[in-house]
């Protein structure tokens, strides 16, 4: 035994399993799902299959086109796009325009209506702007209806209606020089002018499919996750989907949506068949009620304490207390700094390095095991069980929480078709088959997620120009170059708010709202000093670009490692736009200790104003 492994020992106590021996079967699984075509083999929404994109919801209201001219455009009506436009409000300003797609704000929760969604964040945390609305979420994980009322609310009070462009698609973004204006058309015959455009379509708007051979063969019905079709199902958010009583259903996807809904589809459906290449992991989610009392207890400025004490323990800080107390600080509380400090203060010295990252694998290890005894102790088929247990890395797949998916394997009419990590072999006109054996369907359901490894300007459905003509898709093409993840050089006046050069948090609300009030306080600079242009200069962004770079390393060898998801490309890290190429690997607590300091230096340092 290693002396590392002797003070882990000391430590965690007793291992009762094979730490070699379980990191080789995580790496096999690895290798058992790893594809040459990687993030390729999801096909984009266009085309012959736009119609998964299409609105289900709203009726689609004709207007004439709009030909005008605002200060601020704010591209996206989801949490990015309300608090930007909240914040703006806030300071002032009154011309401003949301362009959004869907037929009403609140972005992903305005598509995503499928049956028993809800938020995986606590919602005293995850709805932003509770203090300034007076609103408590009803329960610890708000549902999507109260979620999308909330966004609506949002959009009421800071007046985001007013001028506000609904089921309205951006076609088109160029700079004009002459004028110092963005000309922004969109597909409604719009075309407008607009000083300053924040863009805030979000990192996950807009679905893939699986590039499954035969997808556009099948001859029952389809529909994407994020545009459920309750005209086919019944029912409603809560279930009750009695439209399925004599349907054989299918679904393809075994992640967080899937998740929530496929509880649902097991208790209505007449057979449910659940099509998996790799089973996330499934830990206690404990939903409950809000209490009253506590709710009557709180102080003014509780929502921002309880988001800072939330962020620093899910980030590896430590705190006193914890605020929150859920499934996420646990984890994280058992497998970051946190776990290091109590074994230092355990063994009365600081842990190596090795010591400290050997710890981080066996407690990982540890909680990957109760995981999957989880599964078992729940699941009564045990080959059912077996296939439902996860194979790699606490972190290689966003974790899910629910007390009804697993037990919902225990209904005779839900089968679990587990594909060994191949995936779907092929789609014909009356099922799905997997390893030769067809399986008849009347409905299939594709809950495949969102576009997340493809280039920004693909997702956003449309290039940018800006300065002599250069598209954002040429200056981005080998990589992003940003001041701060917000600004660009030869984009004057033009913000980009989500995962772009900028941290990842688990609560991802709190990144929009600080990126939103660090948009303000520039845009607020501008006016006080009668300018009316703002740009990154090479300079910032190159120091930027050579801080994120510093920091890129950072879990790096983890994503290897790890079994294919949206995390690492399905496997092919180091692309230029995989989603943790986007984020900055120094962490949200830094990040935004960077932007405060920013702010406080009062210069705009990295930034050349004029106009």
């Amino acid at each position: 035994m290693s002396e590392a492994m002797h003070v882990i020992r000391q430590v965690l106590g007793e291992i009762d399993f094979d730490p070699q021996a379980l990191k080789a079967r995580y790496l096999a699984e690895r290798d058992r799902r790893l594809r040459e075509d990687a993030n390729d083999q999801y096909l984009e929404v266009k085309g012959d299959f736009s119609n998964y994109i299409d609105d289900p919801y709203t009726p689609r209201i004709e207007r004439a086109p709009v030909n005008d001219t605002v200060e601020v455009v704010i591209i996206g009506g989801g949490f990015g796009g309300l608090l930007m436009g909240g914040r703006l409000r806030e300071a002032g300003f009154e011309s401003i325009r949301v362009i959004e797609q869907g037929g009403d704000f609140g972005g992903t929760w305005y598509w995503n209506r499928y049956p028993g969604a809800m938020c995986d964040v606590e919602s005293y945390c995850y709805l932003p702007l509770l203090e300034e609305l007076n609103y408590i979420p009803k329960h610890k994980y708000s549902y999507a209806p109260e979620i999308l009322e909330h966004s609506r609310n949002i959009a009421r009070l800071y007046r985001l209606y007013d001028d506000a462009l609904l089921q309205t698609s951006v076609t088109a973004m160029n700079w004009n020089e002459a004028s110092g204006y963005w000309i922004i058309e969109t597909d409604r015959g719009d075309k407008m002018r607009a000083r300053f455009v924040a863009m805030a379509n979000g990192p996950l708007s807009r679905p893939k499919l699986p590039g499954i051979p035969g997808i556009d063969r099948f001859k029952g019905h389809t529909f994407h996750t994020s545009r459920w079709d309750y005209a086919y199902t019944g029912g409603d958010s809560t279930g009750n989907l009695h439209g399925l009583k004599d349907k054989r259903v299918g679904i393809i996807g075994t992640g967080a949506t899937a998740v929530q809904c496929i509880p649902h589809l097991g208790a209505s459906a007449k057979s449910l068949h659940v099509f998996q290449r790799t089973p996330s992991s499934i830990d206690v989610r404990n939903n409950r009620e809000t209490d009253p009392e506590w709710a009557a207890s709180l102080e003014p400025g509780w929502q921002y304490r309880r988001m800072e004490n939330f962020n620093i323990l899910v980030s590896g800080g430590d705190q006193e207390v914890d605020l929150v107390s859920d499934g996420w600080t646990d984890i994280f509380r058992n497998l970051t700094a946190i776990a290091a400090k109590t074994a230092s203060r355990k063994i009365g010295r600081r842990l190596t390095g090795e010591e400290r990252d050997l710890l981080m694998e066996i407690a990982d290890y540890q909680k990957m095991n109760a995981v999957r005894a989880r599964a078992e102790s729940i699941v009564q088929d045990a080959a059912t069980a077996e296939k439902l247990k996860p194979w790699y890395r606490q972190f290689c797949k966003r974790p899910c929480f629910h007390d009804d998916y697993l037990p919902t394997f225990n209904r005779p009419n839900v089968h679990l078709i587990d594909t060994a990590g191949k995936g779907v072999e092929r789609i014909t006109e009356h099922g799905v088959v997997v390893d030769g054996q067809e399986y008849a369907l009347d409905c299939l359901i594709f809950a495949t997620g969102f576009e997340v490894g493809t280039g920004y300007t693909r997702r956003a459905g449309y290039d940018i120009v800006g300065r002599n003509g250069r598209r954002l898709s040429q200056k981005w093409a080998e990589g992003l170059r940003t001041l701060h993840g917000l600004q660009t050089h030869g984009f004057p006046n033009c913000f980009f708010l989500g995962f772009t050069q900028s941290a990842v948090t688990v609560n991802v609300p709190q990144t929009l709202d600080e990126q939103a009030r660090h948009v303000t306080y520039i845009l607020n600079e501008l006016r006080q000093r009668g300018a009316s242009k703002v740009e990154a200069t090479e300079e910032g962004e190159a120091a930027w670009v050579a801080e994120m770079e510093s920091k890129a390393s950072m879990g790096e060898q983890f994503r290897q490692e790890c079994t294919p998801g949206y995390y690492n490309n399905e496997g092919r890290t180091g692309n230029r736009n995989s989603f943790f190429a986007y984020s900055y690997g120094g962490g949200p607590l830094r990040f935004f200790d960077i932007l405060r300091g920013w702010r406080a230096a009062g210069d705009l340092p990295g930034c050349e104003i004029n106009g």
